[in-house]
């Protein structure tokens, strides 16, 4: 039948920023789907303990007042959102992320930031997996085409209904959508088990960002840099060898 065809785990965090590292959890979603149709869900809404800045508020929605009346504490969302997600990967569940390695990196910061067991730890120093990025894999298959690659363009081109764009679950549920039509488009996608296809995402995403930092240095940005670490990137003193 093939992983697209069975029990993916859509994910997908709004936030306060746009730096992982530094950006906190607004609101997450994570969302269960089989052959595309939603089977389940879990939301939150985390009062982030900062201020949301008003382009952020633009984006998702969530204002600061309502973050403090009607959100738990960061640490709590963090904690249940890592408890959850790690719960899929013992099982060997895929869960999906449109651009993981910011959703991912961002969540891994929080549990640092409050002092709680990262997503390797709880998973007895395994490394998350297996994610499915639709972006990654979606620039990999179809790396000529043109125009934007946000989950908005993506999800028009492979005609995958997204009801309300920056709404965590909205994304989180076209995610998984979204990875299903692409493997539906590309069978060598589809062929893939879930640890291969994470592996080769890896491969994919460095040779992408090499290849980006590679052009920025062309256009005359001599310094640029652009991280190749996929899914998962922590500062260089939480790294695991």
């Amino acid at each position: 039948m093939g992983w697209h065809r069975e029990l993916l785990i859509g994910f997908d965090l709004e936030t306060t920023g746009t730096d992982p590292h530094e950006a906190r959890i607004v609101t997450g979603a994570v969302i269960e789907v089989t052959a595309g149709e939603k089977r389940g869900h879990r939301e939150w809404l985390a009062d982030p303990g900062v201020e949301i800045p008003a382009d952020a508020v633009a984006v998702h929605g969530i204002s600061n007042a309502r973050a403090v009346a009607e959100g738990r504490p960061a640490d709590e969302v963090a904690d249940a959102i890592a408890d959850v997600l790690t719960g899929y990967w013992e099982t060997g569940v895929p869960v999906v992320a449109y651009n993981a390695a910011f959703d991912l990196s961002l969540l891994a910061a929080e549990l640092r930031r409050h002092g709680l067991p990262s997503l390797r730890e709880r998973l007895g120093g395994r490394e998350p997996a297996p994610v499915i990025d639709p972006y990654t894999i979606d620039r990999r298959v179809d790396r000529y085409r043109r125009g934007k690659r946000n989950l908005e363009a993506v999800c028009t081109e492979y005609g995958v209904r997204l009801d309300a764009a920056h709404e965590a679950g909205a994304d989180a549920l076209a995610a998984a959508r979204l990875a299903t039509a692409i493997a539906e488009r590309h069978p060598k996608i589809a062929a893939l088990g879930p640890a291969e296809l994470h592996r080769r995402q890896i491969e994919w995403y460095a040779e992408w960002a090499a290849d980006f930092q590679d052009f920025l240095r062309r256009k005359g940005e001599a310094d640029a840099t652009v991280d190749t670490t996929w899914p998962l990137r922590e500062p260089a003193d939480e790294a695991v060898s």
